[in-house]
């Protein structure tokens, strides 16, 4: 038997136990009625002939003249109740059989309908947690295929789910082995500009050392210019080929945050902007201290570039026990509205850029940080000056 004729057997089973029950049920009680009748109507002419045995004849010519009456005749005849009788002291016994064998037939019908509803719903549940799991097990990397043996409802259903997964998991590929590509590309790169920025800064310096020039120090600047460039190019290769080697321990955000400071100690103090860490206490987050701090320092260095002379850049930091809290933030005069969507993109250089940026230091402080778990975002203060927004999660 199919799942189909299954099914629309169990659909009709309660149906046709319904009618047959019915049917029964009108059958049982038009005998019931007319086996009473005629016993109630024996014996009322028993007792009459028993009383008046000279009255037999007219008795059995009243039996007689009341077969010819219609229905319609004699329905709504009230005779008896000038008497004091009425119709609840009649077929009293009969009415409980009725009522005995109607329950009985209710039972079994809905018996019937509550075991089909059963069935159906087991058979339906079972459908369902068996795409489910198949769901499930493609999240988790399996490549499994559930062997389809009856058509249902869910046939349908599941051979659309196979081709979205399908595409899913061949759109995933492409993209893994884009990425992937791209990380590559980027790592060559970055290799390739290692060797001539090397061999011209040895040069710079034989030229230097022969012939001073002041236009040197301007070649000096960019070149190194060109190997920030290049660490950062290696950096990002590293974490979109998901080989940036990150440590998972407790780290404190108010030391991550003062070794940032201090790192950026020379620039700060030329640019003649300081740093206020306040110390809060104990607050920390799981992740990677160095990467951390080179996190905090490209936000710090962000800040710098963007404060007045005299500055100050601001740091705060809290935690709960869903998320720590960082917040950084300078006292210029903000970001250009337009530039706050593309802050984070690699290469984006927005109106208010430093002229020595690259446009990589927002982009590496947030790769950073989704890597432990983490976002950041950017906005503007009320009162002036651009924020960073970091929130690490514990969990």
């Amino acid at each position: 038997m199919t799942e189909r004729i299954k099914r629309h057997f169990a659909l009709g089973l309660p149906v046709l136990v319904c009618l047959i029950g019915i049917a029964v049920l009108a059958i049982f009680w038009m005998n019931e009625y007319r086996q009473s009748t005629f016993a109630h109507l024996s014996k009322f002419c028993e007792i009459a002939i028993e009383n008046n045995p000279e009255a037999e004849e007219q008795v059995l010519s009243a039996l007689k003249e009341y077969h010819t009456f219609t229905e319609e005749e004699i329905n709504g005849n009230m005779f008896l109740a000038q008497y004091g009788y009425s119709s609840s002291q009649f077929f009293e016994e009969s009415g409980w059989n009725f009522f005995a064998v109607s329950l009985v037939l209710s039972v079994l019908i809905t018996g019937c309908f509550l075991a089909s509803a059963w069935w159906l719903d087991k058979k339906k549940k079972a459908r369902i947690a068996e795409l489910t799991g198949y769901l499930e097990q493609i999240n988790i990397g399996k490549k499994e295929t559930i062997v389809q043996t009856n058509e249902n409802d869910f046939s349908r259903l599941q051979d659309e789910m196979y081709k979205t997964v399908t595409q899913l998991i061949q759109t995933r590929e492409a993209a893994l082995k884009a990425k992937t590509n791209f990380a590559t590309n980027l790592a060559n790169i970055a290799h390739q500009l290692k060797t001539p920025v090397t061999a011209a800064s040895l040069s710079l310096q034989l030229m230097e050392k022969e012939t001073p020039d002041l236009r040197a120090e301007q070649i000096r600047k960019q070149l190194e210019r060109l190997g920030v460039l290049e660490e950062s190019l290696l950096t990002l290769s590293r974490i979109d080929a998901g080989t940036l080697p990150l440590e998972h321990s407790k780290v404190d955000i108010y030391t991550a945050l003062t070794l940032a400071a201090d790192n950026l100690s020379d620039l700060l103090q030329k640019e003649n902007v300081s740093v206020s860490i306040p110390d809060k206490g104990c607050a920390t987050v799981i992740g990677d201290m160095e990467w951390t701090m080179e996190a905090f320092l490209n936000l710090i260095k962000n800040c710098m570039e963007h404060s007045p002379q005299g500055g100050t850049i601001h740091c705060d930091y809290s935690s709960n026990p869903i998320y720590a809290l960082v917040l950084i933030w300078d006292e210029g005069e903000g970001f250009c509205p337009e530039d706050i969507p593309h802050l984070f993109e690699r290469f984006y250089r927005g109106k208010k850029a430093a002229p020595n940026g690259i446009g990589i230091g927002l982009a590496l402080a947030k790769s950073i940080f989704e890597l432990q778990n983490g976002n950041i975002t950017a906005r503007n203060l009320p009162d002036g000056g651009a924020c960073f927004e970091i929130r690490i999660y514990s969990h």
